[in-house]
């Protein structure tokens, strides 16, 4: 039987689309003039995580080294040809290509191979449509998407009929493919002023946190580096964590007592990957101000991965992108358990500093870790000395609760405190007391 889906007048023949969760995927690599080969299978091994992540089931990969581009197909004609083939004798539902392609280029692929192609970008929105929680991140996967979708809509025939379901369909795609591009960048604006409202409210929370000062500290690293599993780890905050790829897309943030009982605000991120799609990066900024915001950033990297180094400078390279990168960073190896005894005796070479070698998951080394973290934020405390009245005790309870008390002494109708507190707390106490 002929399943037919249709975009207005226009009508295509498609392979009905199998439940999402169950459809059969077909990886194409590609290894570029300037990469290695190891460099192209490690990018295509994390396509395959990609998609298992995204719900696939991953039957077939082929690679092509490709020395130039083509504009029909991005690969060759031939591999274009000889992938066609694959789909028909493999019964596959969907391409996944590790590289972006053009709108004509995509639209070209399915026509030959009569079934979805998604490119690495593509892919990645899928799955940030899965995962987004709260109304911040929907909107900002959304607003990727329609990004994404808009020079796709030009005669784009199978990509604009997927009306089925499954992987490449979710997100604004699942009510209203068939948005005319006017109706997009209405759409688009429409998003764009709901994340400004709600950029001002987290600003405006901002500045109310930041009038019981405490020191923010954000992890970052790269996707699956094992962020969730540390803040769980101190923090007990629940968040998921599995061995998947972006399992965490919005910011959580946990209070965190630190050895000197100074408390700190310890925030979780969305994790980073190679070829991190340029729309996600614009999109995210919102959810990245907690990065941009932060006074420390805890830089997880999974020496377990044999591309550990890689996929570090990868992190940096956002960093830099988000204009972060000249902030206090402690470099944290982590899931040193999976390592063989005494192999991480690697680090002392190329490694980055400062630096701290923990596994989060087995709360190895943590005491050293917590204490890394206290040093470096100890340019964000001082010392007082103050008077108070008897009667202040609500600034009293303010001292206790964001500072560390070094001593206590009580006279006839005042209390005299020696404390550690931030530098934001120490200045609201001098203006109040008119101290020096």
């Amino acid at each position: 039987m002929n399943h037919t889906y249709s975009l207005g007048s226009k009508k295509e023949k498609l392979r009905p689309e199998r439940p999402a969760g169950g459809e059969r995927a077909l990886l194409v690599g590609i290894e570029k003039t300037d990469e290695s080969r190891a460099q192209a299978l490690e990018s295509l091994r994390e396509l395959s995580l990609l998609a298992y992540t995204a719900g696939a089931r991953v039957i077939e990969q082929t690679f092509q080294k490709l020395r130039r581009m083509t504009p029909t197909y991005f690969i060759g004609e031939g591999k274009a040809q000889e992938i066609a083939q694959l789909v028909k004798s493999r019964n596959i539902d969907v391409i996944f290509m590790d590289h972006d392609l053009s709108a004509s280029q995509q639209s070209n692929l399915e026509t030959l191979c009569e079934v979805k192609v998604i490119d690495r970008t593509g892919l990645i929105l899928d799955i940030f449509a899965q995962r987004a929680q709260s109304r911040a991140g929907k909107l900002q996967v959304e607003l990727a998407q329609l990004n994404y979708l808009l020079p796709r809509l030009k005669g784009h025939g199978v990509f604009m009929s997927r009306l089925g379901g499954g992987i490449g369909t979710r997100g604004p795609g699942e009510t209203k493919l068939e948005y005319d591009r006017r109706k997009i960048r209405d759409r688009i604006v429409t998003l764009k002023k709901e994340l400004s409202l709600l950029q001002n409210s987290r600003s405006l929370y901002r500045s109310k946190r930041q009038g019981v000062p405490l020191p923010v500290v954000a992890i970052v690293g790269y996707t699956n580096a094992g962020k969730s599993t540390l803040l769980n780890t101190l923090t007990q905050a629940g968040v998921l964590a599995e061995d998947k790829v972006f399992a965490t897309l919005d910011p959580t943030t946990r209070q965190l007592l630190l050895p000197n009982h100074q408390k700190i605000l310890l925030t979780d991120t969305v994790g980073f990957i190679k070829k991190l799609p340029v729309q996600l990066v614009e999109a995210f900024k919102a959810t990245l101000e907690e990065v941009t915001q932060a006074d420390l950033l805890l830089h997880m990297i999974d020496v377990s991965h044999p591309e550990f180094e890689q996929q570090a400078q990868e992190v940096l390279k956002v960093l830099e992108r988000l204009g972060v990168s000249q902030k206090s960073i402690l470099h944290i190896y982590n899931k040193i358990d999976l390592l063989p005894k005494d192999h991480h005796t690697f680090l002392q070479h190329q490694r980055l500093h400062p630096f701290c070698v923990i596994s989060a998951e087995k709360e190895q080394n943590l005491d050293a870790l917590l204490e890394n973290i206290q040093a470096m934020l100890g340019y964000f405390m001082e010392t007082i000395d103050l008077s108070l009245p008897m009667e202040d005790q609500k600034t009293l309870s303010l001292i206790y609760d964001n500072g560390f008390v070094m001593e206590k002494k009580y006279f006839k109708k005042s209390i005299r405190i020696k404390a550690q507190i931030s530098h934001r707390l120490a200045n609201q106490l001098k203006k109040r007391y008119s101290l020096s």
